[in-house]
């Protein structure tokens, strides 16, 4: 996947932001319903992207996106490429090392295993997962072999070409996959529901304290007004976990 240049100006945000200023919200492009392209515009779009838009909308933000590759998506951050990332990115303690977190925008979703029979050994087999996830990280602390990739249709891609026994991702992404397989792929018994990580974020700069507040109370907002549980359900279905 390359990067996707966009010109932005360079903005110190300060609290109480007074007008309109360009922001370079960072994503994947590439994990939907959190974030994919859209095959009839090209465009970026999913869950993540109305959400963030809505986000720009109501702090009175100009915001712009930029698709990077997840492997160096933390990277390019630090390094000022963009100044936020709305990729589906679980906010965890090794994360928050590094860059920092807004509350979270989705509660914490469940991981799952779907492989092409129900009972496959996702402890002492070979498991497929997208690298620097929190999926990764679980499977290592496994006694199964992790398989890793850079795209996330590829770890799916792994346990149809039998490269790998199974899959684990977030739940969300995979049951589409699942449920348009025609039974091809099924959920592993047992292992449908895996609770990790603690909701996903937008992660910034450990600088950017004043930014990080300004998204903390939109999505406050969001979440008091019911909004961001319409979302939710909008992209994630009825049955959606949702915020109380």
């Amino acid at each position: 996947m390359k990067l996707l240049t966009i010109a932005a100006t360079t903005l110190a945000l300060t609290a109480g932001i007074a007008h309109a200023q360009t922001v370079r919200m960072g994503t994947e492009g590439a994990y939907a319903p959190y974030n994919f392209i859209d095959d009839a515009t090209g465009e970026v779009t999913g869950f993540e992207i109305e959400l963030g838009n809505e986000l720009c909308a109501r702090a009175e933000l100009d915001c712009t996106w930029v698709r990077n590759d997840w492997d160096s998506i933390i990277p390019n951050l630090v390094s000022g490429n963009y100044d936020t990332i709305m990729a589906g990115m679980n906010i965890n303690e090794d994360r928050k090392q590094v860059i920092q977190f807004t509350q979270p925008y989705t509660p914490a979703m469940p991981s799952a295993y779907a492989a092409l029979s129900p009972d496959v050994d996702v402890e002492g087999g070979v498991v497929a997962a997208q690298t620097s996830t929190i999926q990764a990280g679980h499977v290592a602390e496994t006694g199964a072999t992790l398989l890793e990739f850079a795209n996330p249709d590829e770890t799916v891609a792994a346990v149809r070409n039998g490269e790998a026994d199974a899959v684990f991702a977030d739940k969300d992404f995979l049951a589409p996959i699942v449920e348009e397989s025609g039974g091809e792929l099924v959920w592993v018994e047992g292992y449908d529901t895996v609770p990790l990580g603690e909701g996903i974020g937008m992660g910034l700069r450990q600088s950017d304290n004043d930014l990080r507040e300004t998204f903390d109370a939109v999505i406050t907002e969001m979440k008091e007004d019911g909004s961001l549980n319409e979302l939710i359900k909008k992209w994630f279905g009825e049955d959606a976990l949702t915020f109380e």
